[in-house]
């Protein structure tokens, strides 16, 4: 006879649901990171104020062309960008820039700057291109560096750019080299930013090799040094050959692009991501974040977000600012903005500039007279792609305004302000820096893009504090914070660090 008992099914139990994860901000740091998560099997959500995804790797059009409206090319010293590129199926579309090499205005003159350097710091005094720049006493102060001790500029907690180069190879390295290439890549003066933070390894390289420019061809051939191997595993999926089957380093460059630009890196992520059903919800800015039991919730409007992982990835004031109701010590930790940058791009019919008459673009040395770009990039000369893309005579320039807190000596009339503005100045500086005269007449299209405190300014003693924001954020087990104000400029140094931070929170 049957009883209850035996009618009772054992109930199978509930499957487990995944694990959930929201990233807030949708800049490259915000993408990888939500692609980390997603294909650990984290249901994973970013959240972005903008309308527009890949932060300062945008695009736009401009008399027809879509060009890139940040980034333009990545460091090829370590295989990471090449790595997620091939990873993303556009490894094929990797591109070396043209051969020609870059100027740098001096005072009295434009120059051909070198091509064997790091931030403008020669691998050696005595290389045609550097003797041209610093003159025959330049190089000789310049190469005392491999006679001097390799504790000088190397013995300080933190030293500045400015620091060790002067100390090291003197004054005319530091104001007719580095101070332009600095200037242009980080938008700062190089007496304010930590060389550990800006340029990783190459004090570790002068305590390997024995001196600096030893150090810098060392970085340049890919060696190792102590603190130039990789930290992290490269993102999943990183392929050694990466930029070494381009031969980049063997033709003196220390960059790449992308076919199409590197806005497409973008594109091909966003499709990546959608692949792994990531929720991306763009116009959705975070006001609030707080600790919930199991995890975490972010208000945006009306709206809240809960999790039981959070990745911040927006710029370092604002992310110190979210979190600074859960973790009150990181406000004293709270970065300075970086600078304001404004890109101006100019569209030209102008076939005096087929020969380009200063290769792929010209630096500027802050003491240069009447010159108000910090830097200009003749994108037709650098990229074959995009000269294929254009018709004869027809040619895109691209300068940049806004030096951050670099001395403005001697640099007249003051830096524009409105779009009108840049556009006259743009104008008047692209024809003084390629030497050919340009009118209003000779402009297809133009466009003014601003970059506000996207920069992080790496001041000296910075990577002590980010050492330490780190060690409060992984306090907490669930929470990582990465983006560029940590890891360093540069798509290199975000693509490297950011997987490394997020593997914390994986399950």
């Amino acid at each position: 006879m049957a009883t209850d008992a035996d009618a009772v099914q054992p109930t199978a139990p509930a499957p487990a649901l995944p694990p959930t994860a929201v990233v807030v901000g949708g800049g490259i740091s915000g993408l990888l990171a939500a692609r980390e998560l997603a294909r650990a099997g984290v249901r994973t959500t970013v959240l972005e104020a903008a309308g527009e995804w890949g932060g300062c790797v945008g695009s736009h059009v401009v008399a027809g062309l879509t060009l890139d409206s940040g980034a333009e090319s990545f460091a090829t010293r370590t295989t990471a960008v090449a790595g997620l590129a091939e990873d993303l199926g556009l490894g094929a579309q990797i591109v070396p820039p043209n051969p020609g090499g870059a100027w740098v205005q001096l005072p009295e003159g434009p120059r051909e700057l070198p091509k064997t350097g790091v931030l403008g710091i020669p691998a050696s005094p005595w290389d045609p291109e550097v003797r041209r720049s610093l003159g025959l006493l330049g190089s000789i102060r310049a190469s005392l560096d491999a006679l001097l001790p390799a504790s000088v500029g190397t013995a300080a907690e933190a030293t500045s750019i400015a620091a060790l180069v002067r100390a090291r190879m003197g004054a005319r390295v530091l104001d007719r080299l580095v101070s332009p290439v600095v200037g242009g890549v980080h938008s700062a003066d190089p007496a304010l930013l930590d060389v550990d933070m800006v340029a990783p390894g190459l004090r570790a390289g002068i305590r390997t090799h024995g001196s600096l420019a030893a150090a810098v061809a060392a970085q340049r051939r890919g060696a190792p040094t102590p603190a130039t191997a990789p930290t992290a595993a490269p993102p999943p999926g990183a392929q050694q050959p990466g930029s070494r089957r381009l031969g980049l380093q063997k033709a003196g460059s220390a960059v790449a692009g992308l076919r199409g630009g590197m806005h497409t890196l973008i594109l091909a992520l966003l499709t990546d991501l959608r692949g792994l059903d990531v929720t991306l919800l763009g116009g959705t800015r975070a006001d609030a974040v707080q600790r919930i039991p199991g995890g975490w919730r972010v208000t945006a409007g009306r709206s809240e977000f809960d999790a039981e992982r959070l990745v911040v990835a927006v710029e370092g004031p604002a992310a110190v600012t979210l979190l600074a109701g859960v973790l009150p010590a990181l406000s004293a930790l709270r970065p300075a903005a970086g600078p304001d940058v404004r890109l101006v791009t100019l569209v030209l019919d102008r076939p005096e500039l087929d020969s380009a008459p200063r290769g792929t673009g010209v630096l500027v040395a802050p003491q240069s007279p009447g010159i108000r770009a910090k830097a200009l990039t003749h994108a037709t000369a650098k990229w074959a792609w995009l000269a294929e893309r254009t018709p004869p005579g027809r040619h895109v320039v691209r300068l940049s305004y806004g030096r951050g807190d670099v001395v403005q000596a001697g640099r007249t009339p003051p830096e524009p302000g409105t779009d009108e503005e840049l556009f006259d100045a743009a104008l008047e500086d692209a024809a003084t820096l390629l030497a050919v005269p340009l009118s209003r007449s000779d402009v297809v299209g133009w466009d003014v893009v601003r970059w506000s405190g996207a920069l992080p300014f790496a001041s000296l003693g910075h990577k002590r504090r980010v050492d330490e924001v780190r060690r409060l954020c992984a306090a907490e087990g669930s929470l990582a914070v990465v983006g560029g104000w940590l890891s360093g400029n540069g798509l290199a140094a975000i693509v490297a660090d950011t997987p490394a931070q997020v593997a914390a929170l994986l399950p």
